[in-house]
């Protein structure tokens, strides 16, 4: 009997869980207090009625063999070093968010996955192989990042209409220099955009989870990628 898995997309703005068999994710907002101890014992609560085995974690900051090693900028302290098994009672593993999405994302080919959110998720497929990208906090222009531009401060800064010119910029350009055969954008300010640029689509919002489903299903090897079958 195949094992259950129970997702924990961990965001800027909202925490959401689904597991195995289920079909509404339960969501609650995150932000600035949230901690990891605090994720483990929501979701703990959450998801009490909900069969699982197993945990997959999409972690908003850079993940290194199932460890967050740097403090998300968007949410509380403490996520580095802390002991998600024992605070999930379960096998886990985690992955940087994006390339959860992205692993969810994938038909194949070369594909770039940003993820437009609080912040920005980048993560970038190749062949089967996903390999996290921390494109965010990157200078971009006039001494901002690209997260300065792309996600929701850059958004609230601009107004729609120039942020939307900027993600279609940025995508063309991020898309030609590595040389991806198509790009998934993701995240909750996805929608936002009215037409997409050449090559570009719409992530779905589930494919989080199923990134996180497969996360289980798949091999990681020990350079932390996920090589997909």
């Amino acid at each position: 009997m195949a094992q259950k898995v129970l997702v924990v997309d961990v965001g800027g703005t909202h925490l959401k869980i689904l597991a195995t068999g289920q079909q509404t994710p339960r969501k609650v907002k995150s932000g600035r207090k949230m901690t990891a101890r605090l994720m483990c014992n929501w979701v703990r609560r959450a998801a009490s009625d909900w069969p699982y085995d197993v945990a997959a974690i999409g972690y908003p900051g850079p993940v290194v063999h199932d460890k967050p090693v740097r403090e998300p900028y968007n949410l509380g302290k403490g996520w580095v070093g802390f002991d998600y098994a024992k605070g999930l009672g379960c096998p886990v593993k985690v992955i940087n968010d994006a390339a959860m999405q992205a692993v969810g994302s994938y038909k194949g080919g070369r594909m770039l996955f940003l993820g437009l959110g609080t912040g920005l998720g980048s993560a970038m497929i190749v062949d089967g192989v996903v390999e996290p990208m921390e494109l965010a906090h990157l200078p971009y222009k006039k001494g901002r990042t690209y997260e300065d531009y792309l996600g929701l401060k850059g958004l609230k800064r601009m107004g729609k209409k120039k942020w939307r010119r900027y993600v279609a910029r940025v995508v063309e350009e991020l898309q030609s220099a590595l040389e991806a055969d198509y790009v998934v954008l993701g995240g909750g300010k996805a929608k936002t955009i009215k037409s997409l640029p050449p090559k570009a689509s719409l992530g779905a919002n589930g494919n989080a989870f199923i990134g996180g489903y497969r996360l289980w299903s798949t091999k990681l090897d020990t350079r932390s990628h996920v090589s997909i079958e």
